[in-house]
């Protein structure tokens, strides 16, 4: 199952992906209890304290029993490697967030980053194991001055919606409330 949980900054959507995976903890197939594999994309900076408290308390919400990979880059390489190691549906990966994930890869030019998102779409389609993804929704305002925040929200957005297309649950995060959109809402063609 693949599924996407965007919503705007605040909102509450990483909270919500992490509801979800507990929820696929107890959903107990087989006598199989899903192991959590929570990949965080963020790169690290000791210096900005203020970032550094933004990932403590995610880190601080984690159960201990999840595993935890870094991953500010490689997440299609990460997922596949996830696939070939969990041999079962015993497996569930949370990628929080999509949004630090590219602004790791912004520098890249566009057709290395046609070939990047590509790649995570295969991987993702691929997937045997459930898997969530974080996205943040940054449209929604005035069209950036600058041309890498121009860039970083045309790429986020057309990802996201590239997800979407191949996702079995779509969660729009704000306000404190998850809307499920593929209950109410219906796919683009």
């Amino acid at each position: 199952m693949i599924s996407l949980v965007t919503g705007a900054t605040r909102s509450g959507k990483s909270e919500w992906a992490e509801h979800l995976a507990m929820r696929s903890q107890k959903h107990i197939k087989k006598n199989i209890k899903k192991n959590v594999i929570y990949i965080a994309t963020a790169t690290r900076y000791p210096d900005d304290a203020e970032w550094e408290a933004r990932l403590q308390k995610h880190r601080d919400r984690r159960p201990e029993s999840w595993q935890t990979r870094e991953v500010p880059t490689e997440l299609s390489k990460t997922i596949l490697e996830i696939n070939l190691e969990i041999k079962n549906d015993s497996a569930y990966i949370l990628v929080d967030s999509l949004g630090t994930w590219l602004a790791n890869l912004l520098e890249e030019n566009d057709e290395n980053w046609n070939k990047i998102e590509n790649e995570l779409l295969a991987a993702i389609q691929d997937c045997e194991v459930d898997i969530t993804f974080v996205s943040e929704e940054v449209g929604w305002g005035i069209v950036p001055e600058y041309k890498l925040g121009r860039i970083f929200r045309d790429r986020l957005g057309g990802l996201s919606r590239k997800i979407g297309a191949i996702a079995d649950a779509v969660y729009l995060v704000t306000g404190g409330y998850a809307i499920d959109l593929t209950q109410i809402g219906e796919r683009l063609p």
